[in-house]
């Protein structure tokens, strides 16, 4: 009977946290938002004459895990409350990952209660279990995020989704739940999924981007040194969608490194030149060693970290583009 009821009260207050709302009224619970100045509104020093914000687009992006401490000092999700993890995102996928987007259109970026890295590497059962309800938590205040927004804010505007790694996980779901065949799915410009792997038929009417300029689709990539695949890559049954990110054409499944319009890496205002090459390889994206001085110390053949900042200006001008021919389309 006692653990009966030990069981009963453990599923209650999972319920419970699952399902209480974050306040997305409150401006705090946005890292990114149009009202509040962030880190988001920051431009590259090399960039900044390009900048043409564009108030009739939205960009909704989903960061990446920054909830990494060894202790889980919170436990398995964060709180939305915590300055020092919140400082952390902002001045990293906020910075270097969301900016890309900025001169796109509007850009909103929520804080959510993401769940600790360690969730992506269960090991007992128990683990698994923590797992689930650490990312359902999370994906509740993408969602609640997402909804608010939609009420609040979008007022009929096209919509770029963009995010990486948790974000895509979480952002998949958004899309699946909100565009894909429903009526929201007119007003989707593209969606950048980075970082993660989104499963060639995981949606069952939006499409993968096969060319720069086709709208309504989605683009992903996971960046690894050429030839490297790890074993859970090997593992994968599944076809999964992956662009490249300088030619974005499915028929140019390699480049150059001199084809690559820029890339950031620590130095927020320096963009770097032919720095890396992006090759396809199934269901990952290959790229050299990057060339950079100091080249010799990186050692990692996992690029994650950088899947957005390696083809910075190929993202932020292609996501101009396709915005470009949305509006074209609108008026044909």
């Amino acid at each position: 009977m006692v653990r009966k009821l030990v069981f009963i009260l453990g599923f209650l207050s999972i319920f419970f946290v699952i399902n209480a709302q974050t306040n997305y009224q409150n401006l705090y619970n946005w890292a990114s938002h149009p009202c509040k100045k962030n880190f988001g509104d920051s431009v590259p020093k090399p960039l900044k004459s390009n900048v043409t914000a564009d108030s009739s687009v939205d960009i909704f992006f989903v960061h990446p895990t920054t909830y990494t401490n060894a202790t889980k000092e919170f436990g398995q999700n964060a709180i939305i409350e915590n300055d020092e993890l919140n400082n952390t995102t902002d001045a990293t996928a906020i910075l270097y990952q969301a900016t890309i987007f900025n001169a796109a259109g509007r850009l909103f970026a929520p804080r959510y209660r993401q769940a600790h890295l360690s969730s992506y590497y269960p090991i007992t059962n128990e683990d698994s279990i923590a797992a689930i309800n650490a990312f359902d938590t999370a994906y509740a205040d993408v969602k609640a995020a997402f909804e608010y927004y939609l009420k609040h804010y979008n007022n009929g505007r096209p919509i770029v989704i963009a995010s990486h790694s948790q974000g895509t996980t979480h952002a998949k779901k958004l899309i699946k739940e909100f565009f894909d065949g429903k009526d929201l799915q007119q007003k989707l410009i593209v969606a950048y999924l980075v970082g993660m792997p989104v499963e060639l038929n995981y949606f069952t009417q939006i499409k993968p981007c096969t060319h720069p300029n086709e709208i309504g689709c989605i683009c992903s990539w996971r960046t690894f040194k050429n030839g490297y695949k790890p074993n859970y890559i090997l593992q994968e049954k599944d076809t999964m969608i992956v662009t490249n990110p300088i030619t974005w054409n499915a028929e140019m499944p390699v480049a150059t490194r001199f084809n690559n319009k820029g890339t950031m890496l620590k130095n927020f205002n320096k963009i770097l030149m032919n720095v890396v090459d992006a090759k396809i390889a199934e269901n990952i994206l290959w790229t050299q060693k990057p060339k950079f001085f100091g080249n010799i110390f990186l050692t990692t053949k996992n690029y994650h970290i950088a899947d957005y900042n390696f083809f910075y200006v190929s993202i932020r001008e292609n996501v101009a583009l396709r915005i470009s021919e949305f509006k074209k389309k609108l008026f044909q």
